[in-house]
């Protein structure tokens, strides 16, 4: 279990720890507003695209407690959702292991992490 800063996820993000399995992702909006939680593939080229790098993005989204699934945005490399104000979670499992600081984990709105 990992715990995450709103400081560590701002701007730039921080790395992601390994994710194999199930993972839930309990997200804490502590504003009054809509924010956003992203994960990205960090082997991002120049050009912005992603070349053979793995696809830390693939596999299964579920289980979504406070979060509207349909603003999940989703491709080979990335994962995003609109996090509502107050406590959220929501499942992943990804199609293979993601390496320990390959993708980063960003947000907007003083959101809070927990992966469990």
């Amino acid at each position: 279990m990992a715990t995450y800063t709103a400081q560590q996820l701002n701007g730039a993000g921080t790395p992601t720890e390994e994710l194999t399995g199930l993972k839930r992702f309990s997200l804490t909006n502590p504003s009054s507003g809509s924010a956003y939680f992203t994960v990205e593939q960090v082997d991002r080229r120049s050009d912005g695209t992603y070349g053979n790098s793995p696809t830390n993005a693939l596999g299964t989204y579920a289980t979504f407690n406070g979060i509207d699934v349909d603003t999940l945005i989703t491709s080979s490399f990335i994962s995003s959702v609109v996090v509502p104000p107050g406590a959220s979670s929501y499942t992943f499992t990804p199609t293979t292991t993601v390496a320990d600081k390959s993708s980063m984990l960003r947000a907007t709105g003083g959101i809070t992490l927990i992966i469990s």
